[in-house]
């Protein structure tokens, strides 16, 4: 725990979260985000991300605004020299959108930054590696205004950079999500085995793949890599998860950062909604309500560790396959003062099921399914359509973009 001076606490870290399209951006801000992360059509490092043109990005900034919340966009892609050419226009394109910062790991394009995006502030990449309190200080006097610190480093060499970098310098770390085989997320396996580059926002995940071994001279006779009886899967990381933790990182860091542009906007919303609780009752003395640190359990994950904070995360051998314990049925997208709510669905389910509903600034709470109406007054227990728009009672008023979800075993078998 960070002891606070003089009787004041320690600021809290702003909440970062992923937007890969409308929908998630529209979530992890009303669940909470202090700021955002998204990318353009090009330049970005998650290309299979709904991502925002150049007719959405505008739209989306000045949505983020109006609710108080910032936008940092990622041109964090390694640009070849034929690619080059292209980025003035687009850095004038999010200069004029009002990005509050651009997140680079190109020095190119960092320089390109300070010309064709003035307004903006620049972030270094975790694909820069900043390791260490001189690399930190020397992007510092480059003009950047934060630094997105390598994910290998353990949390005592990151108080280190916090005591010797420059104290006008924000700390960005990432708190919760994937991780994968790499140094800060720099990878040649994918390219090297499918031509589809990592860092180019194309990664094929190989690392998840099973290998088996192959005797040079018995081609075609594989032996597999085992752990046990039922293999291993010898380069699959686990995810990152600090929610326990954050009291270690508040006072330290600046920004918190939540992986995962390419997941669901369920993920968006429930993880960032942990986070915001945790870190408020953190902020208010109070001890976290441990139904924050359930939620994270409730998106879908591979077994989770703390990353490289208190040492070597480790491998999952066992398998590569997400834990998908719930399944979102229903969005909400209205509610009266006596809680009948307007819903749209996502997967159906019937009257007489027990669901759970959760929402921005809602804990979760269990409820039985009751009939449901249709928009032309059709009394049914069951609405099958995705995306039909109907009416239920809940037992009280919720905010817009609460969520209904059930428990469903979705994991993959083997």
């Amino acid at each position: 725990m960070n002891d606070p001076k003089d009787g004041q606490r320690p600021s809290v870290p702003e909440l970062l979260s992923p937007a890969g399209d409308f929908e998630r951006l529209q979530m992890a801000v009303r669940y909470g985000a202090d700021a955002v992360y998204l990318a353009g059509t090009s330049f970005g490092m998650r290309s299979f991300a709904g991502n925002f043109t150049p007719e959405e990005l505008p739209k989306a900034i000045r949505f983020c605004h109006e609710h108080g919340v910032k936008v940092h966009v990622t041109v964090n892609t390694m640009a070849r020299s034929n690619e080059v050419e292209q980025l003035p226009a687009h850095l004038e394109l999010l200069d004029e959108a009002g990005a509050d910062a651009l997140i680079i790991a190109d020095l190119g394009a960092f320089r390109m930054a300070q010309k064709y995006a003035p307004h903006c502030q620049r972030h270094v990449s975790t694909q820069v590696s900043v390791a260490n309190y001189a690399t930190a200080a020397a992007w510092y006097d480059l003009g950047a205004s934060r630094v997105v610190l390598a994910r290998e480093l353990s949390l005592d060499e990151i108080r280190t950079i916090r005591e010797k970098a420059p104290k006008e310098l924000e700390l960005e770390v990432f708190a919760h999500g994937a991780m994968c085989v790499s140094y800060s997320g720099r990878c040649l396996l994918s390219n090297y085995m499918t031509g589809r580059d990592s860092n180019r926002g194309q990664c094929a995940q190989p690392c998840r793949y099973q290998y088996a071994l192959m005797e040079e001279k018995r081609p075609g006779e594989y032996f597999p890599i085992f752990e046990d009886e039922k293999g291993t899967y010898i380069m699959n990381s686990r995810d990152m998860c600090m929610i326990d933790h954050l009291d270690d990182l508040i006072g330290l860091v600046d920004c918190l950062k939540i992986e995962g542009r390419a997941k669901s906007a369920y993920y968006a919303a429930i993880v960032t909604g942990a986070y915001r609780h945790v870190l408020d009752d953190l902020a208010a003395g109070r001890s976290p309500d441990p139904v924050w640190r359930d939620e994270v359990d409730k998106v879908s994950h591979r077994h989770y560790s703390t990353g490289f904070y208190y040492g070597e995360p480790g491998q999952y051998y066992q398998n590569s396959r997400y834990i998908r314990d719930y399944q979102v049925v229903a969005i909400v997208t209205d509610c009266d003062e006596t809680g009948l709510a307007t819903l749209s669905l996502r997967n159906k389910f019937c009257a007489g099921d027990e669901i759970e509903v959760v929402g921005p600034d809602c804990k979760p709470f269990a409820v039985q399914a009751v009939p449901m109406q249709l928009t032309d007054g059709t009394v049914t227990d069951e609405v099958r359509t995705p995306q039909t728009v109907f009416r239920m009672q809940l037992p009280h008023a919720v905010q817009p973009y609460s969520i209904l979800r059930h428990a469903v075993d979705l994991s993959a078998k083997e």
